[in-house]
């Protein structure tokens, strides 16, 4: 494109004395490519925020990897030699068994009753790597499990779960009922009656931990699930979340059957499916704000086609090709893309940091667990925001170009 070129695509954009229309005109083109490009950039770091946010809470207490078995009574027998196999792959962080079970719980001062699940993890012990974040999230006590007789009796309840129960750690217990089998006489399930001291409350944040489990220690858990010896599987931790999915190939050809290992994205494969979905709308939706803005710069190079066309056929007659008409108008178009893309990234991207950064909407946390909304602004989807808008600005020059192109010289110079 010649300086030439430049100038006269310059020139048909500003506002003139008896043309100060198509100058309006062109800001409104340019604030639609604004606005269309800030929208999409705070959007989709909401929704990124959203995304990160809520997997970070799932994720609190649900390991990268899990090990678990195709086995009889679906219960891991011989763990330990299965943990040290686990634990001499390259890439396996930490690695830690676990149990798993339903149970029903009772204060011990009232009658009221609960469902939980009730989950058994090592104590906490010096120097110990966490496979997950959760012993984090204790508000009250620890994860030792210890209770005032120096035995490893202790449950760490949810904080709703506690709330609804009215137990206080170091002062109250709780009664675990399971079912511990069938009578061998009568045929019927036979009730078991565990008693634990409340010594810690989890506050993650997360309603499905907050409001349903109790944490208690491995050989407890063992004993109130009656698998003796046997756990119900293992928790697996890697560098980073993203090296779980193939990590989990790993481990599954090593192991074989009747070992299946699911990592976390698996784990809860229909949430994450869904908030990919939710974006990837949201995604559609926005753009269509760069489409109408695409109108916007096709009507405004139009209006320019139609107002200068007594200019664009002297230019023809003076042996300007119809190339350079194209590109002049091309030029228009990608000026305006240009210029409302670059405005509306620097909005977009301060209005994302003050969102996120100073915490400006604030939320319920009793209904959405956090109480701001989060935002996270990831560079691909910062450039490939600019991409397409530049993209839909090129393409919405073609038709006034090609239309401006087709003028001839006297029809154009005679235009009234």
């Amino acid at each position: 494109m010649t300086r030439l070129e430049m100038a006269i695509a310059w020139r048909y954009l500003r506002s003139r004395r008896g043309s100060r229309l198509l100058s309006l005109i062109s800001l409104i083109a340019i604030g639609g490519v604004t606005v269309a490009v800030s929208a999409l950039i705070v959007i989709i770091g909401v929704m990124n925020g959203l995304q990160t946010d809520l997997r970070e809470k799932i994720l609190i207490g649900s390991p990268d990897i899990r090990v678990l078995t195709f086995g009889e009574d679906m219960v891991m027998s011989d763990w330990q030699k299965t943990m040290a196999t686990v634990a001499r792959q390259p890439g396996v962080v930490a690695v830690a068994p676990f149990v798993l079970t339903q149970a029903v719980i009772q204060a011990t001062r009232h009658n009221h009753f609960e469902a939980a699940a009730i989950e058994g993890i090592p104590a906490d012990q010096p120097g110990m790597v966490q496979v997950t974040k959760i012993r984090k999230f204790a508000s009250a006590g620890d994860f030792s499990f210890f209770t005032r007789d120096g035995k490893k009796h202790g449950a760490v309840l949810g904080t709703k779960l506690a709330d609804r129960l009215n137990v206080v750690p170091g002062v109250d217990s709780i009664r675990i009922l399971t079912l511990s089998g069938i009578d061998p006489v009568t045929g019927y399930p036979v009730p078991s009656v565990k008693t634990f001291e409340v010594t810690g409350i989890l506050d993650t944040g997360m309603y499905e931990y907050d409001n349903g489990y109790v944490m208690i220690s491995l050989e407890a858990a063992q004993d109130v699930a009656q698998l003796g010896q046997s756990v119900t599987g293992l928790e697996v931790r890697t560098p980073s979340r993203n090296d779980a999915p193939k990590m989990a190939q790993v481990l599954s050809d090593t192991l074989g059957m009747p070992f299946r290992v699911i990592d976390w994205r698996q784990q809860n494969n229909q949430l994450f499916t869904a908030l990919k979905l939710e974006k990837l709308g949201m995604t559609v939706i926005l753009l269509l704000i760069v489409l109408v803005a695409a109108f916007n710069i096709i009507s405004t190079l139009i209006m320019v086609v139609t107002d200068k066309t007594r200019e664009i056929g002297i230019l023809r007659a003076m042996g300007m090709p119809a190339r350079s008409i194209r590109r002049v108008f091309f030029a228009q178009g990608l000026v305006i893309g240009s210029v409302g893309t670059g405005v509306g990234l620097v909005i977009g991207l301060i209005a994302s940091n003050l969102i996120g950064a100073k915490r400006l909407i604030a939320l319920d946390p009793s209904i959405y667990f956090i109480d701001h909304l989060p935002v996270a602004t990831e560079p691909f989807d910062v450039a490939l925001i600019i991409v397409a808008s530049l993209g839909v600005a090129a393409l919405a020059t073609i038709y006034p170009a090609l239309q401006a192109a087709r003028l001839y010289p006297v029809e154009a110079i005679r235009h009234e």
